[in-house]
């Protein structure tokens, strides 16, 4: 006993038992707090699935398959994730009014909850590109200059070189790009909507996708001066050539014939 009294009270009694309560405490906490955390994750995103799942019967489903395994009115939508998703429906081009060559944007039908919800149900038949974070389409510190040269290899050919967009083969057209949100051109670039190509990070990695977003965004704003004159709606310099030749010399030719006009009137008087 009189052991067990002076070892109570050794100088480093108190430092081993509060040591000792720390470890339990942490180990309770590791224990316990993630587990729940996790599990409550789990059961948000089931619930979102279920929510989805009843949406996309009611809304998708007559085209693309009660599983989305796709029908001849429809794509199969295993495998293409959630992006394609928040894009295609966030920008209302789906459901779709009416077949046709191309499907047009027009005014979204759910709201974004709903739109999250569809993702979550799409996303859970096949893994595919994951919708991005603001973090990762913000334009903020990109390099808007290489985002020019990246777009002109890429993109203009079919957007036109501001992104004013340009027609295609059998109906199909290249939409404007004016007035689209970064969050939807990332997701573009990443799913390959329609008739556009993917480009997926390991094509183009995700700083390259910012640098493309903010040009488009720069070329598009309004603060932005044109130093050339009249932007002519960017279409490029056929449109120019077409304007020149038009109006230019179009001018020409009606001053041309007024001088010859009036010079004959005054011979003949």
């Amino acid at each position: 006993m009189k052991k067990l009294s002076a070892r109570r009270r050794h100088p480093l009694a108190a430092v081993v038992v509060l040591l000792l309560a720390l470890a339990a405490t942490g180990g309770l906490y590791a224990a316990f707090a993630p587990a729940d955390k996790a599990q409550a994750d789990v059961t948000a995103q089931s619930l979102a699935i279920k929510e989805g799942q009843k949406l996309y019967t009611v809304g998708c489903a007559s085209c693309h398959g009660t599983g989305g395994q796709g029908t001849s009115d429809g794509p199969s939508l295993v495998g293409v994730g959630s992006a394609a998703v928040d894009f295609q429906v966030g920008t209302g081009r789906m459901p779709a009014q009416q077949p046709g060559a191309q499907v047009p944007e027009k005014p979204v039908v759910y709201s974004q909850a709903e739109i999250d919800q569809l993702a979550a149900y799409v996303a859970s038949l096949g893994a595919g590109p994951i919708t991005p974070t603001e973090k990762q389409y913000s334009p903020e510190g990109a390099d808007i200059a290489k985002g020019g040269e990246l777009f002109r290899n890429n993109c203009a050919q079919c957007h036109n070189f501001t992104g004013e967009g340009g027609a295609l083969t059998e109906g199909k057209y290249a939409p404007s790009l004016e007035g689209v949100s970064p969050k939807h051109l990332y997701e573009a670039m990443q799913t390959g909507p329609q008739n556009m190509p993917s480009f997926p990070d390991t094509t183009m990695p995700e700083q390259e996708k910012r640098d493309i977003i903010a040009y488009v965004k720069t070329v598009n704003s309004e603060e932005t001066p044109t130093p050339g004159g009249f932007a002519l709606g960017g279409l490029g310099p056929v449109s120019e050539g077409l304007f020149g030749w038009i109006f230019g010399l179009g001018s020409l030719i009606a001053v041309a014939v007024w001088v010859a006009a009036h010079t004959a009137k005054a011979k003949k008087s």
